[in-house]
């Protein structure tokens, strides 16, 4: 397996693990970007909009039922942390062998619901254009991807995590996509059946799951996987698996109700402008790479005071980042959707009002990250179920009763009635049972964020016209996103300085801190 300082190493070891792992998560974030940028429009382009929309759909679809793969990762590696530690090789193939056989059990359970979607997307979902037939193999191929993560891949991404080697899975990953991505352009372009572009494209995924096994066989070299499974280790799995449902539930509902209450067009602009926001929202997960583990190590050490400041300190700085990247969102949303949807015809992409919903949507649902992510941190998994369940089921009941009448907006307000509850329910819940902060210090920070925001997209919105306007290409683009990054940052920065100089202040003292310790190491 290795020698015990190749598991948890030193202070030296471990940093240089945490700038591997947040250098390649962000490689893997820009990798996807890039490609959720360009395949939409050429599968659009070549196929039509209605089978953009049914390939997002499906792939909605599968990512919304293999929510179990999460729940047993997060169970394998909390209980992987000692026995690694420890070097303790019989402990860590008793963990992988559970994890091994949950993971195939699972894999069979979600094989079984797929198949089930075959025979669902056909009577269910409006044709405009598609055979049941092409309907029905495309949610078998692209559901067979996602088995792969059940019966292949699953156990080693868990390993790797623990082994704080998620690095390694960030750059498979980003090979993968990229792989996957040339595949389906080029047969694009070869004008081939969108079912035969799909099935040739599994090769992508057949290539990324002989990496994950050739590194993990030449790096841990005594591992066991038919060795006696110890699964009282993986008892967690339960209410993790709980947490990866219901917000599962959330963020899959709108598509999933906008495709089979509003048609595969409607599903298709959907795609585009999420394609957009979630550019965004992978942004702002980087930012949050890895604090998790590092709040609960603080929680476990019971370092009350340190703890305060830091949290103190993260919301502070992670609320000036969301109300920044959506205030830019807001400003460039329209223009850009402009340029990228100007040759397709077959629906009218052009709707400001969506491009706003999912401003708001976007903050709310992001405004609850702080206090999410202790939960996380502290494992308040069964005391928070309930209240995750509450918006869950706000989330489907709001969205299908809005979607006749309102289509893509009442399903976006689904979503934003949904954060709004879950965002009062955190902010209210963590500082009374977890930080011990006052509640009137997130309060603050929130309003303040919102009134930043209206101050930053009110101005070009108002007197430039922005949302009625088309930059002269990609790079026109450009050239009105820089200032308008440059102009939103000048406002938070003021703003947030301003209106808390104390918190500022302890942050830039940090940073100095931080580049002094480099300087002299």
């Amino acid at each position: 397996m290795g020698a015990p300082d190749d598991f948890q190493g030193g202070k030296g070891l471990r940093s240089r693990l945490s700038l591997y792992n947040t250098s390649s998560a962000m490689l893997l974030q820009i990798v996807n970007m890039i490609i959720n940028l360009i395949l939409p429009r050429i599968i659009a382009l070549e196929y039509g909009s209605a089978t953009n929309g049914l390939v997002n759909s499906i792939r909605q679809f599968t990512q919304y039922i293999s929510v179990v793969e999460g729940g047993l990762a997060f169970a394998a590696v909390y209980a992987l942390y000692k026995p690694l530690a420890d070097n303790d090789q019989d402990r860590i193939n008793g963990i992988l062998s559970g994890a091994n056989r949950l993971y195939n059990y699972s894999g069979l359970i979600f094989s079984g619901l797929v198949l089930i979607g075959t025979f669902i997307y056909p009577a269910f979902v409006q044709k405009e254009g598609i055979s049941p037939l092409a309907m029905g193999m495309l949610v078998l191929i692209i559901g067979a991807q996602g088995a792969l993560e059940f019966f292949a891949i699953g156990k080693y991404k868990a390993l790797f995590t623990a082994d704080q080697k998620s690095y390694v899975i960030s750059l498979i990953n980003a090979l993968g996509a990229t792989i996957n991505a040339i595949i389906i352009i080029v047969l694009v372009r070869m004008h081939l059946d969108i079912v035969l572009v799909w099935l040739f494209s599994l090769s992508s995924f057949i290539i990324r799951t002989l990496a994950y096994i050739i590194y993990a066989r030449t790096r841990y070299r005594n591992l066991n996987f038919k060795a006696k499974p110890d699964f009282k280790a993986l008892d967690k799995r339960w209410d993790s698996l709980i947490l990866q449902i219901l917000g599962a539930v959330t963020v899959g509902t709108p598509l999933l109700v906008i495709t089979f209450m509003c048609g595969l067009l409607e599903s298709s602009v959907y795609t585009v402008y999420n394609m957009v926001f979630a550019s965004v929202l992978a942004i702002l997960s980087t930012f949050n790479n890895g604090l998790s583990a590092i709040f609960g190590d603080m929680l476990v050490r019971n370092e009350k005071d340190i703890f305060q400041r830091a949290y103190k300190q993260y919301e502070y700085l992670y609320y000036g980042l969301l109300g920044w990247a959506y205030a830019c969102a807001a400003i460039l949303i329209m223009p850009f959707i402009r340029i990228y949807t100007q040759d397709l015809t077959d629906v009218n992409y052009i709707r400001p009002e969506i491009g706003l919903l999912f401003v708001f949507s976007g903050l709310l649902y992001n405004a609850k990250t702080p206090q999410g992510m202790l939960v996380i941190s502290a494992g308040l998994y069964k005391e928070t179920k309930y209240q995750t369940l509450a918006q869950a089921i706000i989330n489907i009941v709001v969205s299908v009763a809005l979607a006749p009448s309102l289509g893509i907006a009442g399903v976006l307000l689904g979503s934003v009635v949904s954060n709004l509850y879950r965002t009062i329910d955190l902010v209210i819940f963590i500082p009374r049972v977890l930080t011990k902060l006052p509640v009137t210090m997130t309060v603050r920070r929130l309003v303040r964020m919102l009134i930043l925001t209206a101050i930053s997209i009110l101005p070009p919105l108002q007197y430039l016209n922005i949302m009625d306007r088309t930059p002269n290409g990609y790079l026109g683009w450009l050239l009105w996103a820089i200032p308008t990054g440059l102009w939103c940052l000048l406002v938070f920065v003021l703003g947030n300085v301003i209106m808390e100089r104390n918190t500022a202040r302890d942050i830039l003292l940090r940073v100095r801190a931080v580049f002094s310790r480099r300087r002299t190491a």
